[in-house]
């Protein structure tokens, strides 16, 4: 099965960039889908950007990115990455990577799952 290890995460100021990785088991060009998902204590998981693994790679972004984040691939180390820029608090979540055969307006609709990278952005 693809197993799934989030890193990356970590305190922040407002303003601040991160660069999460997710670090697949297996070749994600099998996969077909991956995304990124958060979720802050007290409030429902929402999903933040999905990209397909083969084809032109099309990425799909929740309108809470707001332009900020990068969802990207890099194939050589089956790594899976979301670049966040300009931090806001409202960021601070755990980030789950996630993959799943659905398409990328559902994030995928995951099958396999992160543990969670922890994401803290102070004021």
């Amino acid at each position: 099965q693809v197993r799934l290890v989030e890193s990356g995460g970590g305190s922040v100021q407002a303003g601040g960039s991160l660069r999460l990785s997710c670090a697949a088991s297996a070749d994600i060009h099998e996969i077909k889908c991956m995304a990124w998902f958060r979720q802050a204590p007290g409030k429902e998981r929402e999903g933040v950007a999905a990209i397909y693994t083969s084809g032109g790679r099309a990425t799909y972004y929740a309108d809470s990115g707001k332009g900020r984040f990068t969802i990207s691939l890099d194939n050589d180390e089956l790594t899976v990455y979301l670049q966040m820029n300009s931090l806001n608090p409202e960021d601070s979540a755990m980030y789950h990577c996630a993959a799943g055969i659905g398409g990328i307006r559902d994030y995928c609709s995951p099958i396999f799952w992160g543990q969670g990278t922890q994401v803290t952005v102070s004021s």
